[in-house]
């Protein structure tokens, strides 16, 4: 019991408790993070002679009903959450600040208490009336919502447990401060403990928690990664400063299928839906252009197309450069290294820019075969079909890999009014799932072969 009463040393930056200080944490690398605090207290039932009591067992096999779901009528919200907001259930949110998360979090509420549920909105970082200005500025004065302005989590709970509201929004988790903590408000021990005080407050009450989330500059949800394991949902609000869109991505669900995302438009009364974001990410697209191509791609569950725009010059560096937006950029290096071994297609001397319009980031292998496409396309000042979509895994080899969900890009594609695909040979769709008719697929098997294509296509022109 001893050792339990010595100070502990946790590190702000990942949550790696040291036994002393130390100028750099073990864990992650930070300096000067180390912030003394006081070790957790052990609770009444915690000594080693206390019995517990037996815990009820049950099989694979028993019958339960579903979850209780409320839908907000924000469909885009809805999809993300599984289908509706689970009872009981907590769910962290995070995001870059002023990227809209209080914006979209009141208009949810007021959804849900349009639906009938009784919703609470505890604001740790504005006050009252500074959430009512936004509400004005929505248009959402006259919702069924009450509001509070605190930062005592020993407040808060006592006023939950009275009142007893459906849905609870806390904005923010590092706002919040337990008294029985020797931490400053924001620290990792305040963190662990008003998350586990609340989360059990739900599950014990039967009340829907939403934390709001600060992040890390490498968008990261701060505070330790205990904290997304203790929620059942955490949802990222992505988006880019100088873009309209928004992405709600849902990164755990507990509820409900993981990758999912749903799209939204800042606008200047609030946030709008988009219920058909392939249409809404080319209708900007103009007329076919040399490194401009368009991506079949999946987000969560559904298809998405994407403009993928490259920019190959002439570079006086002695290390041309390498930007890249919207995608990672190792494997844009990889795919360099692809094309000029397997294809003779060298880089060297050129700078290379590559874009994912619409501020979209696009993190799936199938989008390869996109970004050879729109490099060949820029280096050779050849465009590609107007309508035409391409989507595919490259491997070291050269070699081309069928990618999943091969029908619903199809589908979208063709919905679109797309005529021709270019995709890896093999994976071919049944006859129940067939793309649109009259849609020309061009398969390719490997590498070689695909930029061959393209080259005479130029040709051809």
């Amino acid at each position: 019991m001893a050792r339990n009463n010595q100070p502990q040393f946790i590190c702000q930056e990942c949550g790696a408790v040291h036994r002393k200080w130390l100028g750099r944490c073990e864990g992650c690398g930070a300096w000067d993070a180390l912030v003394e605090e006081a070790p957790l207290t052990a609770g009444p039932g915690s000594s080693a002679g206390a019995r517990g009591r037996k815990v009820m067992l049950s099989t694979l096999d028993s019958a339960e009903p579903p979850p209780e779901r409320a839908r907000s009528g924000l469909a885009e919200l809805d999809r993300v959450l599984g289908g509706g907001l689970v009872a009981a259930s907590a769910v962290l949110l995070g995001g870059d600040p002023g990227i809209g998360k209080s914006t979209l979090l009141l208009q949810a509420t007021a959804a849900f208490a349009a639906c009938g549920l009784d919703c609470l909105y505890v604001s740790g970082e504005e006050a009252a009336a500074q959430v009512r200005l936004r509400a004005a500025r929505l248009g959402l004065e006259k919702a069924p919502v009450r509001l509070a302005a605190e930062t005592n989590l020993r407040d808060i709970l006592a006023t939950l447990d009275t009142e007893r509201p459906d849905l609870v929004i806390i904005d923010s988790i590092q706002t919040m401060w337990l008294d029985s903590v020797a931490s400053a408000p924001g620290s990792v021990a305040q963190l662990r403990a008003a998350a586990h005080e609340l989360v059990s407050f739900a599950k014990r009450r039967g009340v829907s928690v939403v934390l709001v989330g600060h992040v890390t500059k490498d968008g990261q949800i701060a505070g330790p990664r205990v904290i997304e394991h203790m929620v059942d949902c955490v949802l990222y609000f992505e988006g880019e400063r100088g873009h309209q869109f928004r992405l709600l991505r849902a990164v755990k669900n507990r509820f409900g299928p993981a990758g999912e995302i749903g799209v939204f438009e800042m606008t200047g009364s609030g946030l709008a839906e988009v219920p058909d974001p392939s249409a809404l990410f080319l209708s900007e697209r103009g007329r076919p252009a040399p490194g401009s191509v368009v991506f079949a791609g999946i987000e969560g569950t559904r298809p998405m197309l994407t403009e993928i725009q490259a920019l190959v010059a002439p570079s006086s560096l002695a290390m041309p450069r390498r930007t890249v937006v919207g995608l990672d950029s190792g494997r844009l290096s990889t795919i360099l290294a692809v094309l000029e071994a397997r294809c003779g297609v060298a880089f060297a001397g050129q700078d290379v820019f590559l874009n994912v319009a619409g501020g979209m980031r696009v993190s799936e292998p199938a989008a390869d075969l996109a970004v050879a496409a729109a490099l060949i396309s820029a280096r050779e000042d050849v465009a590609l079909a107007p309508e035409t979509v391409v989507f595919g895994e490259i491997s070291l080899s050269g070699a081309l890999r069928p990618v999943s969900q091969r029908e619903n890009r199809l589908k979208e594609a063709g919905k679109l009014g797309f005529t021709t695909a270019m995709l890896p040979a093999g994976g071919r769709p049944s006859r129940e799932a067939l793309p649109v008719p009259g849609m020309r697929l061009q398969e390719m098997a490997d590498l070689a072969g695909f930029v061959e294509a393209i080259l005479g296509a130029k040709g051809a022109g």
